[in-house]
């Protein structure tokens, strides 16, 4: 699958998965959704790195020194919008390894501020996520708040 096209789907696309079908009376958490999550999660984190180690071969390829200020200055703001890109991404690539931690720790899929289930779909749709929609909203709301 072309990257465009897997980066257009999402992350369940990305790892090559579908989402997570529940069995009856199966207890949240269990080892079956654990090992769905950290493929997500891998899938993810090799993902990122691929773009990141593109960008540095990308950058040193196309370093040139223009002799025209224009086209010099227009190659400086793409480098540095790709730079600020890939820092994103590195700052993702650690939230995605401190998620697998979690993992392996069995502390995954528990909102961190009031201890409920985070649930499946959502982390299905953010699995880094450590609030559930609750605390998250009510967190958004009071950052807000700060702010203005």
């Amino acid at each position: 699958m072309p990257e465009s096209k897997k980066k257009a789907l999402g992350i369940l696309a990305i790892a090559g998965v579908e989402p997570y079908t529940e069995k009856a009376g199966e207890e949240y958490m269990s080892p079956e959704q654990l090992a769905h999550f950290t493929k997500i999660l891998t899938a993810w984190r090799n993902q990122l790195r691929e773009e990141v180690d593109r960008t540095v071969h990308h950058m040193q390829d196309e370093a040139a020194n223009f002799p025209d200020p224009v086209d010099r200055a227009s190659q400086e703001e793409e480098f540095s919008l790709e730079l600020r890109n890939r820092d994103r991404e590195r700052r993702l690539i650690k939230k995605i390894e401190k998620t697998l931690n979690k993992i392996e720790e069995d502390e995954f899929g528990f909102c961190e501020s009031c201890g409920v289930e985070i649930g499946i779909r959502r982390l299905e749709a953010r699995p880094t996520a450590d609030l559930c929609i609750d605390c998250k909203t009510l967190a958004e709301i009071k950052e807000k708040q700060m702010q203005g």
